[in-house]
């Protein structure tokens, strides 16, 4: 492509792979919302269910934030800042002993979370976007 038309097309898909993959995070939580809040149980959280409940909840509005372009720079340093969170609560150094899977699934927290920041830094585009927010480019 030529142009400013790969761009576009390239800002699309990924607003559309972050909506997806937080979509599909919510549809298993809402799916299995026991299995969810046992398993945030068994990493020593209280109130497991209602903070299932509310995982998915946020899951969906960051979802809509990306596929609306709505407050898109927050929605983006929000799923950051949950991905970082996730990283070390579920996957983090307590988990790696004795188990190298943990370890990758704790790194690849991080290529998310890089993609997630460069999103923040750059916008939704100019395509498909509802323009609002606070930290909005001029």
């Amino acid at each position: 492509m030529s142009g400013s038309g790969w761009r576009t097309a390239a800002i699309l898909v990924a607003r559309l792979i972050f909506a997806a993959l937080f979509l599909m995070a919510a549809f298993f939580k809402f799916a299995d919302m026991a299995g969810t809040a046992a398993y945030i149980a068994a990493a020593g959280f209280p109130i497991a269910l209602p903070l299932a409940w509310i995982a998915a909840v946020f899951e969906v509005a960051l979802a809509l934030g990306f596929l609306t372009g709505a407050w898109f720079t927050e929605t983006a340093l929000l799923a950051a800042l949950y991905v970082l969170f996730l990283a070390f609560a579920f996957h983090g150094p307590s988990h790696w002993e004795g188990n190298q899977t943990e370890f990758g699934f704790f790194i690849d927290h991080f290529t998310f979370i890089a993609g997630l920041l460069f999103a923040a830094a750059h916008g939704p585009g100019d395509r498909l976007v509802v323009r609002r927010g606070v930290f909005q480019k001029a």
